[in-house]
C-alpha cells in the first residue's frame, strides 16, 4: 500500500476545485431527500410518529458509516470512498423515491443515511488534507459549497415536484445531476485518505474531544434552527403558517453568505476570533428571538445565528487537521459523528426542555451553551 504521507507539492488548483464539487454533491444529494418525505408519508400510510420512528434510520446509517468511512479512506484514499458513497447515494434515491413498503423503505433509508455520513466524512478528510497543503484559509469556502448544494438540491426537487413531475423523476434528476458533477470531480479526488498512522476506531479523547463537543453544540444550533424555528414563529409569534419557513430562510441564507465569504474573514480575524465573535453572535441572535416579542425580531435572530455559526465548524474542522493526538482519517469521523449527534439528539432536547419550561427556555438554554463555545474558542489554538 502507498504511503500516507501528504506532501504540499501534490496539491493544486484542480484538486481544492474537486474539493468544492465534492462539498456540492455532499450538499445537493442531502438535501434533494427532503421534498420527498411528504411523499413517502402518502404513499406508505404513514402517521408521523412511525414517519418519526423511519427517519431516525437515516440518522442511524450516517453515525454507523463515519467511522468506516474514514478507515477506508485511510487504507484506499478518499476518491475511491467517496465515489462509492455517492454511487450509494444514487443507488437509494430512486427507492425511496418510489417504494412504499415499509421494510424497504427502512433499508433503503439506512442506506442513504450512510451513503450521505460517508460523503460528509470524506469530504471533510480531503478539505482538512487540501487546506492544510495549500498553507492558507479555504474550509469556510469549502463549506459554503455544501450549503450552496443544498439550496440547489431543495429547491430544483421541488421546483420539479410543483411542476408536475412525480417524485422518481425528481429523484432520477438528481441522479443525473450529481454523476454529472461527480465525473467532474473524480478525476482530482486524492488517491489517498490521511496522513499519519494509527487506529481509525480509536475513541475521541483530549483535544479531539474537546473539538467535536464544541462542534456537537453549534451542529444542535443548527438543528434547533431547522426543526424549531418554523414552531417558534408560528407558537409564539403568531406567523400564519404559509410565512413560518422564513426564520431557516434566514438562517440558511446568512450561514451560507457567511461562508462564502468566511475564508477571508479568518485570514483578517483569525481563527480564534471568529469562533469568539461567532459564538457571540449566535447567542445574541437567539436572545433576540426569544425576548423581542415581534416577529420581525425572531427572523432578524435567525439570520444572526446563521451568520455566526457559519465558520465555526469550518475552523474546528481546520483545528482537527493541525492537532497531532490522531491522524485525520480518525480525527474527522469522530468530530463529524459528534457533529450529528448534535443535529438528532439536540432537537429532541430542545423538545424535552421546551415540555417542561417553555419553548423560548429552551432556545435561551441553546444561547448559553453558545457563550460557552466562545469561551472556550479563547483557549483553543487554531
Amino acid at each position: 500500500m502507498a504511503s500516507n504521507r501528504v506532501l504540499p507539492s501534490t496539491v493544486g488548483r484542480t484538486e481544492q476545485q474537486s474539493t468544492r464539487l465534492a462539498f456540492f454533491i455532499a450538499g445537493f444529494g442531502m438535501a434533494a431527500w427532503a421534498p420527498l418525505v411528504p411523499f413517502v408519508k402518502a404513499r406508505s400510510g404513514l402517521s408521523e410518529g412511525a414517519l418519526g420512528l423511519l427517519l431516525l434510520c437515516l440518522g442511524a446509517g450516517s453515525i454507523v458509516a463515519m467511522p468506516l468511512a474514514g478507515a477506508f479512506a485511510g487504507r484506499f484514499g478518499c476518491r475511491r470512498v467517496f465515489v462509492a458513497a455517492t454511487l450509494l447515494i444514487c443507488l437509494t434515491l430512486p427507492i425511496l423515491a418510489a417504494a412504499s413498503n415499509l421494510p424497504l423503505l427502512i433499508a433503503a433509508l439506512f442506506l442513504f443515511g450512510a451513503g450521505v455520513g460517508s460523503v460528509d466524512c470524506v469530504v471533510n478528510i480531503q478539505a482538512v488534507i487540501v487546506e492544510r497543503a495549500s498553507r492558507r484559509p479555504m474550509m469556510s469556502g469549502f463549506h459554503g459549497l455544501f450549503s450552496v448544494g443544498g439550496i440547489v438540491g431543495a429547491a430544483g426537487v421541488s421546483a420539479l415536484l410543483s411542476l408536475g413531475a412525480s417524485p422518481l423523476v425528481a429523484a432520477f434528476c438528481v441522479v443525473a445531476g450529481t454523476v454529472a458533477v461527480l465525473v467532474k470531480a473524480t478525476p482530482h479526488l486524492l488517491p489517498y485518505g490521511g496522513e499519519g498512522e494509527g487506529s481509525a476506531f480509536a475513541m475521541p479523547q483530549g483535544l479531539v474531544l474537546f473539538i467535536g463537543i464544541l462542534c456537537f453544540i453549534v451542529f444542535l444550533t443548527e438543528g434547533a434552527a431547522l426543526d424549531w424555528s418554523a414552531v417558534f414563529l408560528t407558537s409564539m409569534r403568531d406567523v400564519a403558517p404559509s410565512y413560518a419557513g422564513l426564520g431557516y430562510v434566514a438562517f440558511a441564507g446568512a450561514m451560507t453568505l457567511g461562508r462564502l465569504t468566511g475564508d477571508a474573514m479568518v485570514r483578517r480575524l483569525g481563527s480564534q476570533r471568529v469562533i469568539l465573535v461567532g459564538s457571540f453572535c449566535a447567542a445574541v441572535g437567539l436572545a433576540l428571538t426569544t425576548l423581542v416579542p415581534l416577529w420581525e425580531a425572531a427572523i432578524l435572530g435567525y439570520a444572526l445565528v446563521g451568520a455566526g455559526c457559519s465558520n465555526i465548524v469550518p475552523v474546528l474542522y481546520t483545528a482537527a487537521g493541525r492537532q497531532t493526538a490522531m491522524p485525520e482519517h480518525a480525527a474527522v469521523p469522530a468530530i463529524t459523528t459528534l457533529g450529528y449527534a448534535g443535529i438528532l439528539a439536540g432537537p429532541a432536547a430542545i423538545g424535552f426542555v421546551a415540555h417542561a419550561t417553555s419553548l423560548s427556555v429552551a432556545l435561551l438554554a441553546v444561547a448559553v451553551l453558545l457563550l460557552v463555545v466562545a469561551g472556550c474558542g479563547r483557549i483553543l489554538r487554531v
